[in-house]
């Protein structure tokens, strides 16, 4: 069902139900630190969007969860995401080893203002 969801909640109704609360807790946080973003489903992905460019996209697996924060955000807090798998624009996690608060909170930020800026 997560496949051909029409929106978030549909999504997180179509996942692994223990990722459920770990996916609720970003879209929380992100919602928090940016309260204008939007929310739509963009590449079959949740994506919470801001001044109509996405912010992040998450996902849920088989086996871990995805953030994508933009690849500048991963890149400026490369030292702080050492410990996780990544790709040049997502960080896999785990329920076991999720991201903490503060690093979401920032990656956030810090793409928020590349948005701010105009950044492409």
């Amino acid at each position: 069902m997560a496949e051909k969801a029409t929106s978030i909640d549909e999504y997180l109704d179509g996942i692994d139900p223990a990722f459920r609360p770990e996916l609720e807790r970003i879209r929380a946080l992100v919602t928090e630190v940016v309260p204008s973003v939007e929310e739509s489903i963009s590449y079959r992905m949740p994506t919470l969007k801001y001044k109509n460019r996405a912010l992040v996209y998450f996902t849920a697996s088989k086996n871990h969860m995805t953030l994508f924060p933009s690849s500048w955000a991963i890149e400026e807090f490369q030292d702080r995401l050492a410990d996780y798998k990544r790709t040049e624009h997502g960080i896999q996690f785990t329920l076991e080893k999720p991201l903490p608060t503060e690093l979401i909170e920032d990656l956030v930020r810090y793409h928020a203002r590349q948005i701010d800026a105009d950044r492409h």
